[in-house]
């Protein structure tokens, strides 16, 4: 990698910027159309890179990028050479496609793409000539995951979904373990209006096994907590592909969970038998079942089962390397600013959750900016037993919620009085820290019960990392 502020390093980062220009003329992920056919044409062209090494894949609505992080750090303890795609991004692009648990150079994506252009047009022109629309944004960036890790290679994938599961542009997959993560009311204009439609759309991950495999084994869906509606239709879909089943509280667990310092210390039950002593840098029991079920996908994949776990040393290991950026991370001290990328009731309640019992405020401040479609009452209305006052504001993402819309919103739960609207996130940042007494640093006031909360959606989590000068990861 060139040293940052290189004329090597500079003529990347430019032509990376004329890279998203182009891609940002695409579809966006957040609109999706019920078909594979294009990413299909388009990887077949390319020879199937897919299908190059085995994928372990996951969906779901809350906690899967943390899922797919911590797959991730484990596989790379268990000395697997590692590709991971995840969306969306944080703060660059290039986190997308990570190799070995670090994004991709800014010139790797670039040569990537480029590689790929002459396909991509190809495909462009025969679906506009057939009345479709070109190849979209994430579907994309899914095409170039698939190539760079064909092209690296690596021994395993971790593909995480966009927005669905059947419909998905990385369901053209064939997974040895499928993932569900928690399954909430989200992106409905799209998935459906009810947790049973949503989860038969996730559910389109869980496939039956390859029938050319020389060595055919049954899948494996390995499932999250999930509400009952949502896990009837999960394990229905199993059922009819022949998937062997793993369930949080059934077949895996967290056994016990106990706050330490900059996370928990938890004892997991896995499919192979019991992990205890295991330290996770990150907090909230939504964190720790993260961890079981990113663990219990591990184990199916080595094909782990009773009395055949995996080396608890590594599980260790791995688990203590996994970082999370933009999830109840701690971006400053005196007085702490968290931020967190919830953006939906769902993880606005886990959120909440964690706060509450794993941090000790006497006094926290919120700066909240969402994107437009989102459920933010039902966001706001999980942070306000919480947070004692709120800043509004917009984040610079063109799908961005107005910031009168919201405001009126939060007015609603938190009344006028505790509602204070500002017009860009920096501003709101400094006026939270405003609010909760920035301290001086030659006197002995004590600020350890004093916070400043940034969250509301990926995009707000990212804009935070930045102004607080943390590097994309």
């Amino acid at each position: 990698m060139p040293e940052v502020g290189s004329p090597e390093w500079q003529a990347d980062t430019a032509e990376l910027a004329a890279v998203e220009e182009e891609l940002a003329t695409r579809w966006p992920e957040s609109r999706l159309e019920p078909s594979l056919d294009r990413i299909a044409e388009l990887t077949s062209i390319l020879g199937d890179p897919q299908h190059a090494y085995p994928v372990v894949h996951v969906a779901g609505t809350n906690g899967k990028t943390s899922v797919t992080r911590m797959i991730d750090a484990l596989l790379r303890a268990l000395h697997q050479r590692t590709g991971r795609n995840s969306s969306p991004h944080l703060q660059s692009v290039t986190e997308r496609i990570a190799m070995d648990g670090e994004p991709i150079t800014a010139r790797t994506f670039v040569d990537t793409y480029r590689e790929l252009q002459p396909y991509l047009e190809l495909v462009d022109q025969r679906s506009e000539e057939a009345g479709g629309p070109r190849m979209s944004y994430f579907e994309v960036l899914t095409a170039m995951a698939f190539a760079a890790f064909a092209d690296a290679p690596v021994d395993v994938a971790v593909i995480e979904t966009g927005m669905g599961g059947t419909w998905d542009a990385t369901n053209v997959v064939r997974p040895a373990v499928s993932v569900i993560t928690p399954v909430g009311l989200d992106h409905t204009e799209y998935l459906g209006e009810d947790l049973a439609t949503i989860a038969g759309e996730k559910a389109g991950i869980i496939q039956p096994g390859p029938s050319d495999d020389l060595l055919p084994r049954d899948p494996v869906a390995v499932i999250g907590r999930q509400e009952p509606e949502a896990m009837e239709v999960l394990i229905r879909r199993a059922v009819e592909v022949g998937a062997v089943v793993a369930r949080l509280g059934s077949e895996f667990d967290v056994v016990e969970r106990r706050l330490a310092v900059g996370g928990q210390q938890l004892t997991l039950r896995g499919l192979g038998g019991e992990y205890p002593e295991v330290f996770l840098p990150l907090f909230g029991e939504h964190q720790a079942e993260n961890a079981a079920t990113a663990l219990a996908a591990v184990e199916a994949f080595f094909g782990a089962g009773p009395d055949r776990a995996l080396d608890p040393e590594l599980v260790r290991a791995g688990f203590a390397a996994v970082d999370n950026p933009g999830r109840l991370e701690r971006l400053s001290s005196s007085p702490t600013v968290l931020v967190d990328a919830a953006h939906n009731g769902h993880g606005g309640r886990a959120l909440a959750e964690a706060v509450t019992s794993e941090f000790d405020f006497k006094r926290l401040v919120a700066v909240v900016a969402m994107l437009d479609g989102k459920d933010a009452d039902a966001f706001l209305a999980a942070l306000e037993p919480v947070v004692e006052e709120v800043v509004v504001t917009r984040s610079a993402s063109p799908r961005a919620m107005e910031i009168d819309e919201l405001a009126r919103i939060a007015e609603e739960r938190f009344t006028a009085q505790r509602v204070h609207v500002v017009d860009t996130l920096p501003d709101a940042v400094s006026a939270a820290l405003d609010l909760v007494g920035v301290p001086d640093p030659t006197a002995d006031d004590d600020v350890s019960g004093v916070g400043v909360l940034v969250t509301g959606s990926v995009v707000t989590a990212g804009a935070a990392r930045s102004l607080f000068g943390k590097d994309a990861q």
